[in-house]
């Protein structure tokens, strides 16, 4: 273990906390009320607080808000179940009645040339199956959103898009790249478009793509990957009007992520000053989505600073969208120990790194030549920060960098090799998914081995770390993203060894999703690496269904690999 995780596990006390905070609405206050009711109200195994905050008002908040002080509450502010009940039904619309389901405008049953790979009839009916699903996660934002946003918590969007599916019912950010490489295999490259749209839309509304399309999301963004959905959507199309309208934005969000909260300074050994990016998010407050829990967490911190902090950490973790991991706490065992803003994480910098080359790229396009020399220019740079500060030779990996606490943006610290968090988490192996680094054959065939004697590599796929911890993004979950990135990565390689394990890991995880889907009717969120055909656990929700990014990747993985007419797909 890193000497950087043997730092106190209250690292809240030591200074105010000053960050920005981005105001809330009166109706998610309010909403953050209802559902701390519910959570006196109702047992816990029954509770998700979600359902709560992504409530409508049937009625203008102020009615809504005098009926709800007028309801009569025990001291610890439950209500009986049959009055919070009838309270519910009476004033507010259903969560998720805010948006409506509507026909994709280019699915087709079965679209011309998909998946030529696929052999294998078995195999191609469940494609087929997981491709329909897009229909099922086809929605657009109700006329009332439009109309009367003051009764909502969903933000209005212009044109119909895809959700994650179940509790996860509006868009979201990063999860959005992986649902538009399922969507470009399924040929239905008009609804690809229209996410990006979407996407392009609240950038230009709040400055930054938010965490997902709700008021209570605001005050963060997710993993930057607008640059990469736009590129995609090119590749297979061509279509440069898409890039004109996307440049200016990406341009916006560039700048929104090498603003001075989200940038700190490692001065290297040779004297060398990186500008390298954080998650910081802009709230210090619980989570509204999650205020209930949120609450109890930071009861143990005795001062409004130290919850203060505390919730700034929660809220930067969930920008991070591995909410939550052991990879974020200076105590693994502890986990209002978590230290996100303290952390220089390696797949944030590779996300930035694979923008500046988007960007440069989309530039020589648009005929916006300095632009395009100005970001290789920088993407250059950030592959030598990547040498410098994240590359560790003896593990064969690129790994966090932990900051030292109270550090100023403005102020370079000097990089020290403790510092670095030498756990094996599979975000060690993102930056594979860039081209600059998976063009370098003996540096690939390094990693290569590395990732096959990391311990990460089981029966169905990546895990997520090392750690069985309890939290969602760690062992034995494994997700879709993760085992996307670093299967592209390898694949596109030229090293032969890491070709065959890309191949290898792809086939693992397509048989999980198979076998969990025959026995389940369904496609999950997350997966049990261990068990081939188990979906995953952990976290503060029940595991979800549907699912968004799940679809995608394997739909993806079946277009570039294929299924073999002979070949098993099941779990032996």
């Amino acid at each position: 273990m890193a000497a950087a995780n043997h730092s106190p596990s209250s690292p809240y006390s030591c200074a105010k906390d000053s960050g920005p905070v981005i105001p809330s609405t009166s109706l998610v206050t309010f909403l953050e009320r209802i559902q701390e009711t519910a959570f006196q109200t109702y047992e816990r195994s029954k509770f998700d607080h979600k359902d709560f905050i992504d409530l409508s008002l049937k009625f203008d908040l102020s009615t809504t808000v005098k009926a709800f002080d007028e309801i009569s509450k025990t001291e610890n502010g439950s209500v009986s179940t049959k009055d919070f009940e009838e309270f519910i039904g009476k004033w507010f619309k259903s969560a998720g009645e805010d948006l409506v389901y509507v026909e994709p405008m280019d699915f087709e049953t079965e679209p011309h040339g998909f998946l030529p790979k696929v052999e294998n009839p078995e195999v191609r009916a469940w494609a087929l199956e997981v491709h329909g699903l897009w229909k099922k996660l086809s929605r657009e934002v109700s006329s009332s959103v439009h109309d009367h946003p003051e009764l909502h918590t969903l933000l209005p969007l212009p044109v119909p898009g895809m959700i994650p599916g179940s509790r996860f019912r509006e868009v979201y950010y990063w999860d959005s790249y992986w649902v538009i490489r399922g969507l470009l295999a399924s040929k239905m490259h008009e609804t690809a478009k229209a996410i990006v749209t979407n996407l392009i839309s609240l950038l230009d509304t709040y400055g930054y793509v938010l965490n997902g399309a709700r008021a209570y999301y605001t005050n963060r963004s997710q993993p930057p990957l607008l640059s990469a959905m736009v590129y995609e959507i090119y590749n297979r199309t061509g279509d440069v009007d898409l890039v004109k309208k996307a440049l200016p934005a990406l341009l916006k969000e560039y700048q929104f992520w090498n603003s001075e909260i989200h940038t700190m300074i490692i001065h290297d050994a040779e004297n060398c000053n990186h500008s390298l990016n954080r998650y910081y998010a802009m709230w210090n407050k619980p989570r509204p989505e999650a205020s209930a829990i949120d609450k109890r967490f930071a009861s143990k911190f005795l001062n409004v600073n130290e919850k203060q902090k505390f919730y700034r950490e929660l809220a930067s973790t969930a920008e991070s969208g591995w909410d939550f991991s052991t990879r974020w706490m200076r105590n693994p065992s502890e986990f209002t120990s978590l230290s996100t803003t303290t952390i220089l994480p390696v797949d944030l910098n590779a996300f930035i790194l694979r923008m500046e080359l988007d960007i440069a790229f989309f530039a020589k396009i648009v005929g916006e030549d300095a632009i395009a020399e100005d970001f290789l220019t920088a993407s250059l740079t950030r592959k030598k920060a990547f040498n410098s500060v994240f590359w560790n030779e003896n593990m064969g990996q690129w790994v966090d960098y932990w900051l030292s606490y109270g550090a100023e943006p403005k102020e370079p610290q000097i990089w020290e090799a403790q510092n670095q968090n030498q756990n094996v988490f599979a975000s060690n192996f993102v930056p594979l998914w860039i081209d600059l680094f998976n063009s370098d054959t003996p540096l690939v065939e390094k990693v290569t081995r590395s990732l096959q004697s990391s311990g990460l590599l089981c029966a169905a796929g990546i895990a997520t770390s090392l750690t069985n911890s309890g939290q969602q993004w760690d062992f034995p979950n494994g997700w879709a993203p993760i085992q996307h990135m670093i299967v592209e990565g390898l694949w596109r390689s030229a090293s032969t060894e890491a070709r065959k394990v890309a191949r290898d890991i792809a086939e693992r995880w397509i048989r999980a999703n198979y076998v969990a889907y025959k026995k389940t009717g369904t496609m999950h969120e997350k997966y049990n690496v261990e068990k081939c055909g188990e979906y995953g656990a952990g976290g503060i929700y029940r595991p979800q269904t549907g699912f968004g990014w799940s679809n995608g990747v394997v739909l993806t993985f079946l277009e570039e690999f294929g299924w073999p007419k002979d070949q098993n797909i099941d779990c032996n």
